[in-house]
């Protein structure tokens, strides 16, 4: 594939090097902002609020995923430190980094009193959108890759600077995964857009992201073959998918709340007329 983009010489200062992911990573997160920003003005929200939120969000997703990632093999890097600067060039633990994100944009919603639900409904399509970009990135660059199979449509790299990068092998035809994860999130998209037109209370669309994306992801887990990110019981289960676990609970318990609260207020309303 081509981890790299270009490559343009400075003269005695080296050269300056365009990463295909970070190329990838950047318009990804655009192009969510903007249809986040869309949502938003839909919804009657200020739009710079939301770019500002973007702004904290990608940080703090940025910063957990990496947290997440160093936690899951904390020995490792206490004893090589240099690895973690290395490691900077990879995404990290994608739950590590929506915790954080979370967490940050709640202290930040809260601080500047807009709707919860709303903004969060009005994420969920715009994380779906830079997230299928971003495995697009992850594509080009090897990272995420997949265990070794010998189907029609096998992948096969073979620069030995995706190979530096990421540690995916060369020469060995594997799944594609992140193209199956770009799928599954393109799909998301689709699902969570449409209900963005006709969601019956706050935080539909966020809760369904959740839900949808934790079973999808631990599917697709099923393919990976990087075990960077840690693995549990034996092999048996990646540190995404035992997370998946609990996320998938959560997602289901919060819309039969929310449904049901927002049923009921919508009778008490009914009785009042």
């Amino acid at each position: 594939m081509h981890p790299v983009l270009f490559e343009l010489s400075l003269g005695g200062w080296g050269r300056f090097t365009v990463g295909t992911y970070g190329l990838f990573y950047a318009v990804g997160f655009l192009l969510a902002l903007r249809l986040a920003v869309f949502y938003a003005r839909s919804d009657g929200i200020e739009a710079g609020r939301i770019v500002d939120l973007g702004i904290v969000a990608l940080l703090a997703g940025f910063i957990g995923a990496k947290l997440l990632l160093y936690a899951i093999d904390l020995r490792y890097y206490l004893s090589h430190p240099i690895e973690m600067l290395h490691s900077l060039r990879s995404a990290g633990v994608f739950y590590g980094g929506l915790g954080l994100a979370v967490a940050a944009s709640l202290i930040y919603v809260r601080r500047h009193r807009l709707p919860l639900g709303k903004v969060a409904d009005l994420a969920a399509p715009a994380l779906s959108l830079g997230q299928g970009i971003g495995r697009l990135g992850c594509f080009f660059a090897g990272c995420c890759y997949g265990k070794a199979c010998d189907l029609p449509w096998a992948v096969t790299f073979t620069d030995p600077r995706a190979a530096e990068l990421t540690g995916v092998p060369l020469g060995t035809a594997l799944h594609p995964t992140q193209l199956y994860h770009a799928a599954a999130d393109f799909a998301i998209l689709a699902i969570t857009a449409r209900q963005m037109r006709r969601r019956s209370f706050d935080g539909q669309i966020f809760w369904t992201y959740l839900l949808l994306y934790s079973v999808l992801r631990a599917l697709v887990e099923i393919w990976r073959g990087d075990t960077v990110r840690g693995v549990f019981f034996g092999g048996s289960l990646s540190t995404s998918q035992l997370i998946s676990i609990p996320v998938a609970i959560l997602s289901i318990v919060m819309l039969v709340v929310l449904s049901r609260r927002a049923s009921g207020a919508s009778g008490t309303k009914s009785a009042r007329r």
